[in-house]
């Protein structure tokens, strides 16, 4: 048997143990609360955004979409984009859509349109194709959102650094991309005027040729699209283009 002694300063030290242990708990569980709270009263409270309607898209013009192009765009610059619930808004869009306004941009991976603009589901029809060049299939995309579906702006979006304005410098003969760059090279003509090196090694003279290609596009929209150019000519859309910065995630429109 153990003496008498021993016994009561175990038991006299253990309820100290106990006491020191729950002390503690509560000041960390204190501590975490306290850090939490700081948390989330820094947090701005985010935008949301529903699925455009067709009364809103009717509402809308198309420096109104501009606008709000500018505004996505800036968001986007500040990672305070717009909160979304994606699967609401799937189903909200099942049953019809009313975009703002469609976009033709390059193929680039780097270039992720919704985004760049702050942009969701239904927001806006996004066409693409490596150096961002307006053909028969665009064409009629292209009709189709404005005419069909009340879009209310064509942009065409370049990029800097773009490989196929690249490839069209440098005359690439490679499969069906030999074709393709085919639509490019009005623009490496019309850049001859550039007062420097004329390469793609030249990061100026590529950007150089990209703003003359989208400047190029948009005069080939309205010179094979009639109706195009009907409804810009009416005021119904703006047909404009805009410049996409890699290194920022600045659109520059032109």
């Amino acid at each position: 048997m153990f003496p008498m002694k021993k016994i009561i300063i175990v038991l006299a030290c253990f309820p100290v143990f106990l006491t020191s242990c729950t002390s503690s708990t509560e000041s960390k569980n204190n501590e975490t609360t306290n850090d939490t709270s700081k948390i989330s009263t820094a947090t701005p409270a985010p935008l949301r955004e529903k699925v455009l309607t067709a009364e809103e898209q009717k509402a809308l013009t198309p420096d109104m979409v501009i606008q709000s192009l500018k505004d996505g765009n800036k968001r986007f610059m500040s990672n305070n984009v717009t909160a979304r619930d994606h699967s609401a808004m799937v189903r909200s869009a099942s049953t019809g859509q009313y975009p703002k306004a469609v976009i033709l941009s390059c193929l680039d991976s780097r270039v992720p349109v919704e985004d760049v603009f702050d942009k969701g589901i239904g927001d806006i029809f996004v066409a693409r194709v490596a150096g961002n060049f307006a053909n028969t299939d665009i064409l009629g995309s292209m009709e189709f959102g404005c005419k069909v579906s009340g879009a209310k702006v064509i942009l065409v979006l370049g990029h800097e650094s773009c490989g196929a304005i690249k490839a069209a410098i440098d005359n690439v003969k490679l499969g069906n991309i030999t074709g393709m760059l085919k639509n490019i090279q009005p623009a490496v003509q019309e850049s001859q005027d550039f007062n420097g090196e004329k390469k793609s090694s030249n990061s100026a003279f590529v950007e150089y040729v990209a703003k003359n290609n989208v400047l190029n596009t948009i005069e080939t929209i309205r010179q094979k699209s009639p109706i195009l150019k009907e409804m810009e000519d009416k005021g119904e859309i703006k047909i404009i283009g805009a410049y996409y910065n890699l290194q920022t995630g600045e659109v520059v429109f032109l």
